[in-house]
């Protein structure tokens, strides 16, 4: 398989924060913000591999700040390292209000999704070649969040 640009499966989303995403302090619900970056990060993997994807694990997930009503909500994704068959991405997403001028990164994930086949068995997806710096120190780390991610059954 050739390798794919990271840019050929990177991805965009922007949603607008309404009252019924919110709890009582007018802010996200961080189960809906999960929601949000599972779908793009399941979009992203879909574009990379051109197979159906399931998420095995959402290895990570910061929350930073906080985002509210009225608030245009962008989520970033990409691609940032292949196994045979498992995919990283990454997801950042920004808390934007648009009459204010003020853009803010409330979130950042790391998911490994898995591409499978008509019968739901793992197969084998293209590698990738990091680009931009952010791209290639992404690839670069990659492997130490892999080793991260097979230890932490190892905790339980």
């Amino acid at each position: 398989m050739e390798p794919l640009p990271v840019h050929y499966s990177r991805m965009t989303q922007t949603r607008l924060v309404l009252p019924p995403d919110t709890n009582h302090l007018d802010t996200i619900f961080g189960g809906k913000v999960l929601s949000y970056i599972d779908e793009i990060a399941a979009l992203t993997a879909i574009k990379h591999s051109n197979c159906v994807v399931v998420t095995a694990s959402i290895d990570s997930v910061d929350f930073l700040s906080s985002a509210k009503v009225g608030d245009a909500l962008t989520l970033e994704a990409c691609v940032t390292s292949t196994g045979r068959t498992s995919m990283e991405v990454y997801v950042k997403v920004f808390a934007d209000d648009l009459l204010q001028g003020r853009k803010v990164m409330t979130t950042e994930s790391f998911l490994t999704m898995v591409a499978v086949d008509a019968e739901g068995k793992p197969t084998p997806v293209p590698p990738i070649f990091p680009e931009t710096e952010e791209d290639k120190r992404l690839f670069e780390t990659a492997p130490s969040r892999r080793e991260h991610r097979k230890s932490r059954p190892a905790l339980r």
